[in-house]
């Protein structure tokens, strides 16, 4: 099958590794990026060889590109992800979709009229780590599923990130940070979600910036950095969920573990591509760690446009989907309108549980 040819809007930090993967992976030319700040992007395009360096405009304007990855913030996905549709392109974002629910709506319903698709971030349960914990649930190893808990606890990102205004802004927070990573591993585990309980708190009203860039600066917080809650599956497990900027001791908990009727599974953090995974059976005393199966252990951010390029040339599904994005998004706008409301909210959206990869795959292949 043909290359499919991709460009990379928005050339900041996350930007490296999907540069340097988009390389690796036999689908993919990543042939333009493009950015605000035009020497950023020419400082890019020289490190991982790019031929092409675009205004954003000039990058949805060139006919050769089919695949643009909107790597904005998240405040500017929708609207990026949009002018792309509108230009043609098939659109892989990072997380999250959007926004808001309504924006998220807007685009797939954009790529619906287009005929074109729509993915997105996080890809990381491509990852061996959550492909060994489903396969585990798949054949039984610890019985029907049950319940689950997931556990993001973090001090913030003021102290590390050079520009970390956004994480405390509209579209930030630590559930719309990190949550797509946790959600969408459940998902992939246990199914769609069904219904949401939540409750949501701050604990700092502004935060210091103690990276180098901009020490000493002060930040706003006008959303929640602290989101707790439950939720309901649709074949009936029940999962714990808290994602937090506010444990400045630090944690202990694991990131997942599934509970099923045979025994319990622990799953790896969901924002890593490999392991550990462990389990252990009803009666046993010990954990069992279970070898990771063969795939993809590292980072291997720009996986999901690449299969997004076998379902374009092969018309099959792709996994990272439009529909799946759009089902964590609507999960976690519902724990903030649990909260608000003081009551449940009853997901209005589905999605299909992501195909398992193939066994015995080339590095760097997915069909």
């Amino acid at each position: 099958m043909d290359k499919v040819k991709v460009g990379i809007i928005g050339c900041g930090k996350i930007s490296s590794i999907y540069m340097e993967n988009c390389q690796k992976f036999e689908m993919l030319e990543l042939l333009a990026c493009a950015d605000m700040d035009l020497l950023r992007a020419q400082e890019q395009a020289d490190l991982y060889k790019i031929p092409r360096v675009y205004t954003t405009r000039q990058l949805l304007d060139d006919p050769e590109i089919e695949i643009v990855i909107n790597l904005t913030i998240p405040a500017a996905h929708a609207d990026v992800s949009l002018q792309a549709l509108e230009a043609g392109k098939h659109v892989y974002v990072e997380k999250p979709l959007a926004v808001t629910r309504e924006e998220g709506r807007q685009v797939l319903d954009l790529a619906k009229e287009k005929g074109l698709l729509v993915g997105s971030a996080p890809e990381t349960f491509f990852g061996a780590g959550i492909q060994t914990a489903l396969k585990l649930i798949e054949d039984g190893v610890i019985g029907r599923p049950v319940a689950a808990t997931a556990f993001m606890m973090s001090r913030g990102h003021e102290h590390w990130h050079p520009d970390p205004e956004f994480y405390y802004a509209a579209g930030g927070g630590p559930l719309f940070d990190m949550g797509p990573y946790y959600l969408t591993a459940l998902v992939q585990l246990l199914g769609p979600i069904r219904t949401v309980a939540g409750m949501t708190s701050k604990a700092l009203e502004e935060r210091t910036i103690t990276s180098e860039k901009k020490a000493g600066h002060k930040i706003p917080v006008d959303i929640p950095t602290h989101v707790a809650g439950t939720l309901r599956f649709q074949d009936g497990a029940v999962a714990t969920l808290i994602t937090s900027f506010d444990i400045f001791g630090g944690s202990s908990l694991p990131p997942i573990e599934i509970y099923g009727t045979e025994g319990t599974l622990q799953v790896p953090d969901p924002n890593t591509f490999g392991g550990p995974v462990r389990y252990r059976k009803l009666g046993e005393n010990e954990w069992t760690e279970q070898p990771l199966l063969p795939g993809y252990d590292q980072n291997t951010r720009g996986i999901g446009p690449a299969d997004m390029a076998y379902a374009i040339r092969s018309g099959r599904e792709h996994r990272a989907s439009g529909e799946l994005a759009y089902h964590v998004l609507e999960a976690m706008w519902a724990f903030h309108d649990s909260s608000d409301s003081r009551q449940f909210y009853d997901m209005q959206s589905s999605c299909s549980r992501p195909s398992a990869l193939p066994s015995g795959l080339a590095p760097y292949t997915l069909d």
